[in-house]
C-alpha cells in the first residue's frame, strides 16, 4: 500500500496528542515506524491519546512548537527522517477569543519547526498540516484549488494561510528542487476539510457536540444549521498524507507543493442532515436547538477540489459519509458503554479502512 515506507522508519509528529495526531501515530504505529511525538498535554478529557494508550506506544514528549530551542534539541537528538507538523490551535471560536496564542502557535510554531528541520542532516519528508479554511474567501461555485489566492477572514484561519505562506517561502528558499542534492528535503503542505470520526471531544466542534449530547440524551444545539460543510472520516486525508509521504520518499521532486484532500460531492451537508444522520445512528431523538449566542463569521459552503491528489498520487476519499458517520458513532458508542479495548477497536477500523484502499 506505502511501499513498506514506515516500517523502522523514525518518524516526528508534533500535536500527536491531539485528535487527528492520534489517529496518525496509531496508524503509523501499525505500519511499523518508531513514533517521537511532541505536543502540549492532550487539549480534552477524555482523549482518543488517552482512552487509546497510544502514549505506551511513542516515545512521547510533552512540548511547545513556539519553544524553538526544545524543539530543536529533540530533533537532533531523534533523527527523524519523516515529519508530520500537525500542533496547532485549531478551533475558531476560540481564535477569537485568544488570537495571540493562536498567531504564535500556528505561525511561529511552524516557522520553528521548519527552522529546526534545517539543522538536521536526518530529515527526507517534511509534512505541514493546514486547513481548508487557509484560502481567501471567494464567490465561485467550484471546490477551492491549491495555487487559488491565500488568505482567512478570522484569526485561525488567516493563520493558517500564513503558515502556508511560510511552508511555501522554506520550500523556494531552503528546500527548493534546484538545491536538492544540498538539502534532500521535500516540503509539502496539506490542506483537508471538516474530518470526523471517533475520540474527538474538542470544543465547538459538531460532531463531538452532538456525540456529548447524545450520550447524555440532552438538546443538540448548533451554530448553523443550514452551513454546507465537506465531511470526511479522518482516516481519508490521513491516507492522502501517507500516500504522498510515500512517493516523496521514492524521490520524486515535482511532488513537492500543497495539496488537498477534501471528499467527494456526495460528502457536502448540511448541519442539521449530520444531527439527524447521527441522531438516528445512535438510536435517540433528541431535539435540536439554534445557539442564539453571537456567533463568530463562518463561510457559509466551502469545500476542496482534490483533482491534483487524484490524478497527481492515485488517491481518492474511500468512505462515503455513511460509512464515516457509521464508523464514528460505532467507536463513541463502544466508548460509553465500556465494551470494547479502545486502542484494538481503533485499529480495527483502521484495517477496515485499508481494505477499502484495495477494492
Amino acid at each position: 500500500m506505502f511501499n513498506n515506507i514506515f516500517k523502522d522508519k523514525q518518524v516526528l509528529i508534533t500535536g500527536h496528542t491531539g485528535f487527528k495526531g492520534a489517529w496518525l501515530s496509531i496508524w503509523l504505529h501499525e505500519l511499523g515506524a518508531k513514533i517521537t511525538g511532541y505536543a502540549l498535554a492532550p487539549p480534552t478529557q477524555p482523549c482518543l491519546f488517552e482512552t487509546s494508550a497510544i502514549s505506551t506506544r511513542v516515545d512521547s514528549t510533552a512540548g511547545d512548537v513556539r519553544n524553538f530551542e526544545e524543539l530543536r534539541k529533540l530533533i537532533k537528538s531523534s533523527k527523524p527522517e519523516i515529519v508530520f507538523h500537525l500542533a496547532a490551535q485549531t478551533i475558531v471560536r476560540k481564535s477569537y477569543k485568544d488570537s495571540l496564542e493562536t498567531y504564535e502557535t500556528n505561525i511561529m510554531g511552524t516557522v520553528n519547526l521548519l527552522e529546526a528541520c534545517r539543522d538536521s542532516v536526518s530529515v527526507r519528508v517534511i509534512v505541514v498540516v493546514t486547513s481548508d479554511k487557509c484560502y481567501e474567501i471567494m464567490d465561485h461555485n467550484r471546490g477551492y484549488k491549491e495555487n487559488d489566492p491565500i488568505g482567512g477572514h478570522d484569526p485561525y484561519s488567516s493563520s493558517k494561510g500564513c503558515a502556508e505562506l511560510i511552508t511555501a517561502a522554506y520550500r523556494k528558499s531552503y528546500f527548493n528542487n534546484e538545491n536538492s542534492k544540498n538539502h534532500k528535503i521535500s516540503l509539502v503542505s496539506v490542506r483537508a476539510g471538516n474530518v470526523i470520526g471517533g475520540g474527538d471531544w474538542a470544543e465547538d466542534r459538531l460532531v463531538p457536540d452532538c456525540v456529548k449530547a447524545l450520550a447524555q440524551k440532552k438538546p443538540i444545539v448548533v451554530r448553523y444549521p443550514d452551513a454546507i460543510r465537506p465531511w470526511q472520516h479522518v482516516l481519508d486525508p490521513l491516507y492522502g498524507y501517507l500516500l504522498l509521504v510515500s512517493r516523496l520518499y521514492e524521490n520524486r521532486p515535482e511532488l513537492r507543493g500543497a495539496w488537498n484532500f477534501g471528499p467527494d460531492d456526495d460528502a457536502f451537508k448540511p448541519v442539521k442532515w449530520i444531527v439527524s444522520q447521527l441522531s438516528e445512528r445512535w438510536g435517540h431523538d433528541v431535539p435540536l436547538i439554534m445557539d442564539q449566542k453571537n456567533n463568530s463569521f463562518e463561510d457559509n459552503c466551502l469545500w476542496l477540489d482534490s483533482g491534483k491528489a487524484k490524478s497527481g498520487i492515485g488517491w481518492s476519499p474511500k468512505w462515503s459519509i455513511a460509512t464515516a458517520l457509521q464508523k464514528t458513532v460505532e467507536w463513541y458508542k463502544a466508548f460509553y458503554s465500556n465494551e470494547a479495548d479502545m486502542f484494538n477497536l481503533t485499529v480495527n477500523q483502521i484495517s477496515d479502512y485499508q481494505i477499502s484502499i484495495h477494492k
